[in-house]
C-alpha cells in the first residue's frame, strides 16, 4: 500500500508474514530539533523510517578541506553539523550557498561521536523567504499525516480530530496533552490580533509570574510539536490553527 503525503513525502507498508515494516519512499521535511532528538540510524516518524530528510536553515559556518565541506546549520529549534563530501577534492562542485544565508538541505542523518550530523546529498540557496514558512507547514503536514497513517496502520483511528488551515487532521488541544501554562500561552498566541504574530516580549509581560526560561521552553516545545511557528522572525509567533 502506497500513501502519498505530498510531493516529497510518501509512505509504504511492506508485510512479510507476521512482521510488518513501514518505510518511506520520499523525503521527510523536518526541523533540526527533530533530528537531534531522533533515535540512532535513519530518521523515524511514528514508526516509519526515512532514508532522506529535508531542512531549511541558516548557514552559520563553512569549513572547507580537501575532501569535504562542513557546515553549521541553524533554524529556530537548534543547530546541527552537515558534511558535503567532495569528489577528488574538487571544490568547484561545492554547493552555491553563502554564510548567514538560508539554504535548503537534502541528506541523510548519521551519528558521529555521539552527535547527530547530516550527510548532504544536495544543498540549494533560498532566495524567497516564503519558502521558510512553507517548510514549517510541510513539517506539520508530514508529522500529522504520518501520525494518521501510523494510526490506521495499527488499526486505530483518530477520535475528535479538528481541521486546521493547513488541510490535515490535528488532535484538539486537550487531546494533545496541553494543559495549565502551555494551554494559557497557546491561547494568548491564538487570540493575538496582529498578522505578524505575538512578540516574545509581549508574552513575557502577559506571563510575568512565569520565569523567562520556562516561557522559552514552552515556546520551543510548542514549535517542535507543531502548535505554533515563528513568523517574521524568531521572536514572533503564530498559531497553526
Amino acid at each position: 500500500m502506497n500513501v502519498s503525503f505530498g510531493s516529497e513525502f510518501n509512505a509504504t507498508q511492506t508485510t512479510d508474514g507476521a512482521a510488518a515494516e513501514k518505510k518511506s519512499e520520499g523525503i521527510a521535511p523536518v526541523l533540526i530539533k527533530q533530528l537531534l532528538k531522533s533515535a540512532e540510524g535513519n530518521f523515524q516518524m511514528f514508526g516509519m523510517t526515512f532514508s532522506m530528510v529535508c531542512v531549511r536553515t541558516i548557514v552559520r559556518n563553512i569549513e572547507t578541506s580537501s575532501t569535504k565541506i562542513t557546515y553549521l546549520l541553524e533554524d529556530n529549534t537548534g543547530q546541527i553539523t552537515a558534511h558535503y563530501w567532495l569528489e577528488e577534492g574538487d571544490t568547484l562542485k561545492a554547493p552555491d550557498v553563502m554564510l548567514n544565508k538560508y539554504a535548503t538541505v537534502y541528506g541523510s542523518v548519521r551519528s558521529q561521536g555521539g552527535q547527530k550530523t547530516i550527510m548532504v546529498f544536495k544543498m540549494l540557496p533560498i532566495n524567497d523567504p516564503n519558502e521558510i514558512v512553507t517548510h514549517v507547514l510541510e513539517v506539520l503536514c508530514a508529522r500529522y499525516k504520518a501520525e494518521q497513517y501510523a494510526s490506521s496502520f495499527s488499526g486505530h483511528n483518530f477520535v475528535g480530530a479538528s481541521k486546521v488551515s493547513t488541510g490535515f487532521d490535528m488532535p484538539s488541544t486537550s487531546e494533545s496533552g496541553l494543559d495549565g501554562k502551555k494551554l494559557a500561552v497557546l491561547q494568548a498566541i491564538k487570540t493575538h490580533q496582529s498578522p505578524d504574530g505575538i512578540n516574545r516580549n509581549e508574552l513575557k509581560r502577559k506571563f510575568q509570574q512565569m520565569k523567562e526560561s520556562e516561557l522559552n521552553s514552552i515556546l520551543d516545545f510548542m514549535i517542535t510539536e507543531g502548535f505554533i511557528y515563528s513568523s517574521i522572525d524568531a521572536d514572533h509567533f503564530l498559531s497553526t490553527e
